[in-house]
């Protein structure tokens, strides 16, 4: 079965910025702020809204970090083939800071528990929130919520849902790929 567009180019756009003005209207000018891209796929959302905001909504002072979550994953050693680490860009003080993680799909909620435990290794925020694209909200193995969501999907369980950007792809595009069982 071929792929479902969910989403094109232009309402992930018209989703780019109202996301980036929920961040203004919370955080302000961000002097308190780190944003975080969660790897590999939240690095390229936290790419457009750090260029959205500082292009658009005249934000400079953004501070941004990309960490890598892999050896943090709870499936780490259950895997039969070796995961693929992506590079750490934390160059950034947390300690007492607003930390904003941002991730492209939150499905089971196991990356944002990882990425949790991860962000101790860099120091003690004092906060942090969840922003994603795409909420498959009924699908969550953990309690976790976001505090910022693009659009709400609802899929079967072995259904994916993939994000496609520009830099990677043809196009900004949200898919939902059926399971052929």
């Amino acid at each position: 079965m071929p792929p479902k567009l969910l989403l094109n180019a232009q309402q992930i756009d018209i989703l780019l910025h109202r996301l980036a003005c929920q961040l203004i209207e919370h955080h302000g000018d961000f002097s308190n702020c780190v944003l975080i891209g969660l790897q590999p796929r939240g690095v390229y959302l936290l790419d457009r809204l750090v260029a959205l905001l500082q292009g658009e909504y005249n934000i400079n002072a953004l501070r941004q970090g990309k960490l890598d979550i892999t050896f943090f994953r709870d499936d780490f050693r259950r895997s039969e083939k070796p995961h693929a680490a992506s590079s750490n860009e934390m160059n950034v003080p947390i300690e007492g800071k607003d930390i904003v993680f941002i991730d492209d799909v939150l499905y089971t909620g196991r990356s944002i528990r990882a990425a949790l435990t991860a962000i101790e290794s860099y120091g003690r925020p004092k906060s942090i929130e969840l922003l994603n694209l795409i909420d498959r909200r009924f699908s969550r193995d953990l309690p976790i919520q976001p505090d910022y969501v693009g659009r709400q999907i609802d899929a079967l369980q072995n259904d994916k849902v993939t994000v496609e950007w520009t830099a990677t792809h043809k196009e900004d595009a949200v898919y939902l790929l059926k399971d052929s069982v």
